[in-house]
């Protein structure tokens, strides 16, 4: 082992030391990761709700329990529509999982210790090699639990339970508890989403534009797509938070609350394949991590047409979650569905929009990924051993897009930097390509921030951190 993140499970990859007895493993896999932080940097600890006040315990303490209040309301509202499609079978499904969920909210408010998942899923054992290192992490008399564990794995494990109680409960075992709030949040949004939809066909139309006029439109939309990233479910704990009004206005506005803004690395990487290209006749591939479903989803898709309707990449690759995720996470469903309610839109240019994008997709110059690394509890840096096949997959691509505010935790580590570290520096050697996030602050971890600048803005505006008021489309090249 030569690389990776303090408090993390070497032995998630399935091939790393096969057949060493499992204690072994575990303190030959921590020694090895303590020797490569040592050469590298002071680390941080990671974000936890066991630092009362901050964003984490806070988290933990209302915000997780009122996500669960909602998922036991939406599970007991569809109670008809279970006994509609199932019979019997479906109320007692129902009842199963509302026992499921309720027992998951007291662990959690009561800070229980972590359980091992018992659904047998392809997942499961990853996450069971887990939660068994986090305890050799701790002294003999204590457990990973809610509080005390380090947040971006219990949250994550929180949403992994609730599948957990959604698949243990035949026949409702495919029910998404998240799917009505991101259907409204799409509903909600249409105003926001006809119009962007109108601006792309307008601008797409356009023939012969310059080299300035491509570049000054992908600022504009790269921007959209970023402000996009408000419209965050889980941060709302699954009230509305949609897209009211036209995203194009208040762009000018909201200069001023990017706080690193590298989209011209980002433009001269994609203009510079563009010309190689021309002259050596190869692809060009964009990868975009996704987050929101709805209108953030809608602005990624209109971000990635122009990619491909101004030759700045010829193929776009999305990765979505694999179950549903985070309350608004994009998974596959989300994608289809969100493409066909535009086909069938009695909007012309919204209309457009999803007959275009489906036909990108049956072309596969359009192509969606959903690998279960999405929706562990690992760091990115990670990825190489856990999910090599993903990021060999990541590896052919030129430039990454990351959006939102978890991508961004798991690509730093979600550790208490200092806001000056270089963003390179808290990958930890995450690099398959040139990347680049794209994220509205909504947790209590920034870095690549100016000497002071953190420090200013805790003291002026102390929600800084969390309010989703500011934005980062923070890029790394390939090192």
């Amino acid at each position: 082992v030569t690389s990776g993140c303090a408090g993390l499970c070497r032995s998630c990859s399935v091939s790393l030391l096969c057949g060493v007895p499992k204690q072994i493993a575990f303190t030959a896999l921590t020694a090895a990761l303590a020797i490569s932080w040592t050469g590298k940097m002071a680390v941080p600890c990671s974000l936890s709700a066991r630092f009362k006040g901050s964003f984490a315990y806070f988290t933990i303490k209302d915000r997780l329990p009122q996500i669960l209040t909602k998922v036991i309301d939406t599970v007991h509202r569809n109670k008809n529509t279970f006994l509609e499609q199932y019979g019997e079978e479906g109320i007692e499904a129902e009842k199963k999982a509302l026992a499921a969920f309720s027992k998951l909210r007291n662990e959690l408010q009561t800070d229980k210790p972590l359980l091992l998942l018992v659904d047998n899923l392809p997942d499961t054992e990853l996450w069971n090699q887990y939660l068994e290192y986090q305890q050799t992490l701790l002294n003999e008399n204590d457990e990973p639990s809610w509080f005390k564990s380090p947040w971006l794995y219990v949250e994550c494990y929180m949403y992994r339970r609730i599948h957990e109680g959604v698949v243990l409960s035949p026949p409702i075992c495919s029910f998404d508890v998240f799917k009505e709030g991101k259907n409204e949040s799409f509903f909600q949004s249409q105003q926001a989403i006809s119009v962007l939809c109108a601006y792309l066909q307008e601008l797409t139309k356009i023939k012969d534009m310059s080299e300035e006029q491509v570049k000054e439109e992908f600022f504009k939309l790269l921007q959209i797509s970023l402000w996009g990233n408000k419209c965050d479910l889980s941060i709302s704990a699954g009230q509305d938070n949609s897209q009211n009004c036209s995203p194009l206005t208040s762009l000018a506005d909201l200069q001023s609350c990017i706080l690193v803004n590298d989209t011209h690395h980002l433009w001269s990487v994609l203009s510079h394949r563009k010309k190689v290209r021309s002259s050596q006749a190869s692809a060009a591939r964009v990868d975009i991590v996704l987050d929101n479903a709805g209108f953030e989803l809608v602005t990624d898709l209109v971000l990635a047409d122009f990619l491909l309707a101004s030759k700045l990449a010829t193929e776009i690759h999305f990765h979505g979650k694999s179950i549903p995720w985070y309350v608004s996470d994009t998974t596959k469903s989300d994608f289809q569905w969100t493409i066909q309610q535009l086909r069938a839109a009695n909007h012309r240019w919204m209309s457009e929009c999803g007959s275009n994008w489906d036909s990108y997709l049956k072309k596969e110059v359009w192509v969606y990924h959903d690998h279960l690394f999405w929706t562990l509890p690992h760091e990115f840096c990670e990825m190489a051993r856990v999910a090599p096949d993903l990021y060999t997959e990541l590896q052919k691509s030129d430039v990454i897009l990351f959006k939102g505010d978890l991508n961004y935790r798991k690509l730093a580590c979600d550790r208490k930097w200092d806001f000056t570290v270089p963003f390179s520096q808290a990958l930890n050697g995450f690099h398959p390509a040139p990347l680049c996030s794209i994220r509205t602050l909504k947790a209590e971890i920034q870095v690549g921030l100016k000497s002071g600048e953190g420090e200013q803005l805790t003291s002026s505006e102390p929600t800084w951190l969390i309010s989703g008021k500011y934005g980062v489309i923070q890029f790394s090249a390939l090192i």
